[in-house]
């Protein structure tokens, strides 16, 4: 009860954060989602109303671009339509040539944009108002300052801004009262640079919800045009268009996004060319309610796994306790000495495994006690073995004695020498000694040579140097005479007399190395790979099973910085070095 009681506890509180940490992050990423969309969608607007503001700028641009057309207009605006019609004429005739009609270029121009409602040209001079209006229709207003208030209004808007449309202008070209955003650019004198009117083009608002058509249906709040005076030029709610922006002040201090009076999130973009800002403007409300769906899809997916997080466990640890309590009976009988009682659970999870583990074991442990009685009958007859083994040896070395006196008293004095170093070297094998020194290797040694030396006279000799201060030293028990035997098997070169053997001992630092070196017959490089390669095997070549049981057991024994290494040269000799660690040998033991 208690592991279900903590295992609720944890399951509880990590369904909980994780539940909190994902709503908040999806939460979040809806919120951003959504303000995305808005960015996305109050960049359209302001890309399509930049574009209406550029076209206005091109007109203008292409008639200072064009000589001819920028003199007639000029002409245009600086005299009289009458004068005007008669100046193209006169030109017409004397130059032979069609100069660009100013009224036709404007009008041109409204038909070739649909959006344009009113293109106004307003000269300064006259204080006439040329209109074009989408109906092909052309206009000639006065609007003398004594009886209009057209010229202050075209005085006031002195810069080249996205604006609102004027309720004087709109009620003198006869504009219906629908909304409107009208652009102004100054129109001056080609010549004397002198301004001379205003080309003044009124757009239709309702044109802006085309832009943005692709995310109406996902848009949240209003999209808002101010002017750079304040004035609503858009609202997609229709809350503030005709009037001033009541938060304009605070607007001017956000520079990309922030939160307005009310809880209202705001994001705007600034055209400053045309003097302009396009406004997404979303209540914190609003933008709760995008997620809302999604907090109660979480709330409700978190209750159903906390319950199954309990429930299934609950469950699976009661089973688990109750099968762990017949395991603690089970050993409660065992204990109280029933060696034949036995758990019965064939399932094949882990208590299974272990009940299997028991019943193995009581069936082993009563095989044991029965061997053990078997064996207390046979040890008489160990023993029996054991003496005849310590017996066989004396009676080989007094063998041995026997022949090597016999020869001696024959005057055969090398072959009792050679007896004699076989059997000490014999004895020296097969007596257990508790410590094994680096002396009784190189002895063993010395009397292995010893037998090939005088068996081969003049042809062989050896060297074994060493400082009697090592002879202490800890040395593995045929860790030498078998390298040695390989020299004597395959090395030696019995058509010369000047064989050599060395066996040098030395130290260096905590590591002992023997030096073993000849001048047979050497190793070809590609049988020297094989060999080093079979010495790092991890299975035991038999043809190698010297060397190969020498490096292994030092390697066993005392790590991979010791074993032997292996250097050889075809017709020059082999150089074997074995390293041992470098303490006395009342600390190793017999091997």
């Amino acid at each position: 009860m208690k592991i279900i009681l903590v295992f609720s506890v944890i399951t509880i509180v990590t369904i909980i954060t994780f539940s909190y940490l994902m709503f908040k992050f999806m939460s979040e990423s809806a919120v951003q989602r959504q303000l995305d969309i808005q960015k996305r969608a109050i960049e359209s607007v302001s890309n399509y109303i930049g574009g209406k503001y550029d076209s206005v700028q091109a007109m203008v641009r292409d008639i200072y671009r064009d000589s001819e057309l920028a003199s007639n207009t000029s002409y245009f605006l600086e005299h009289p339509y009458q004068d005007y019609v008669r100046y193209r004429l006169d030109r017409f005739y004397t130059e032979n040539s069609s100069l660009t009609d100013t009224v036709l270029y404007f009008r041109n121009q409204v038909e070739d944009n649909p959006d344009i409602r009113s293109l106004m040209l307003y000269s300064a001079d006259q204080q006439h108002l040329y209109a074009f209006g989408n109906d092909k229709q052309f206009k000639i207003i006065s609007t003398n300052a004594a009886r209009s208030y057209i010229p202050d209004v075209m005085y006031q808007q002195d810069s080249s801004n996205v604006a609102a449309a004027n309720i004087w202008v709109r009620k003198a070209v006869s504009l219906p009262d629908t909304p409107m955003y009208s652009v102004r650019v100054p129109v001056n004198n080609n010549q004397s640079l002198r301004n001379i009117g205003q080309l003044v083009v009124y757009f239709d608002t309702d044109k802006i919800w085309d832009s943005m058509a692709f995310y109406k249906q996902d848009l949240k709040g209003s999209i808002l045009v101010i002017s750079a005076n304040g004035d609503v030029l858009f609202d997609s709610s229709g809350t503030y268009y005709g009037r001033k922006y009541p938060y304009n002040e605070q607007l001017n201090s956000i520079y990309d996004s922030g939160v307005l009076g009310g809880g209202t999130i705001v994001t705007k973009l600034t055209q400053s060319q045309g003097g302009f800002t396009v406004l997404s403007a979303v209540p914190k409300q609003e933008l709760a309610n995008t997620y809302v769906g999604l907090r109660n899809t979480i709330l409700t997916v978190s209750i159903i796994c906390i319950f199954f997080a309990i429930m299934i466990p609950s469950l699976f640890i009661s089973n688990f306790a109750k099968r762990m309590y017949g395991i603690i009976r089970f050993t409660r009988k065992v204990r109280g000495g029933d060696l034949a009682a036995r758990i019965a659970d064939s399932r094949e999870d882990e208590l299974g495994q272990i009940s299997r583990s028991f019943n193995d074991m009581l069936d082993e442990l009563n095989q044991y006690i029965e061997r053990v009685y078997k064996a207390e009958i046979k040890q008489q007859q160990t023993e029996l073995v054991a003496l005849q083994a310590r017996i066989n040896p004396h009676f080989l070395y007094n063998t041995l004695e026997v022949i090597r006196m016999r020869a001696v008293s024959q005057g055969a004095r090398d072959v009792g020498e050679m007896i004699y170093s076989l059997s000490v070297l014999f004895k020296s094998l097969v007596q257990q000694k508790k410590i094994y020194t680096l002396k009784d290797e190189l002895e063993a040694c010395r009397l292995y040579l010893e037998l090939f030396r005088i068996r081969y006279k003049d042809r062989f000799n050896y060297k074994i140097v060493a400082d009697p201060a090592l002879f202490g030293n800890a040395a593995m028990k045929l860790s030498l005479q078998p390298i040695i035997e390989n020299y004597i098997v395959h090395g030696i070169r019995t058509d010369r007399d000047d064989n050599r053997l060395t066996v040098r001992v030395q130290e260096e630092g905590e590591i002992l190395t023997a030096v073993v070196q000849d001048n047979g017959k050497g190793i070809d490089q590609g049988r020297l790979a094989e060999i080093r390669e079979a010495l790092e095997s991890k299975e035991e070549p038999g043809e190698m099973f010297g060397l190969r049981s020498v490096h292994s057991r030092l390697r066993f024994l005392y790590g991979p910085a010791y074993g032997i290494e292996i250097e050889s040269r075809p017709e020059e000799g082999t150089t074997i070095v074995v390293r041992y660690p470098n303490r006395e040998g009342t600390d190793a033991e017999d091997v």
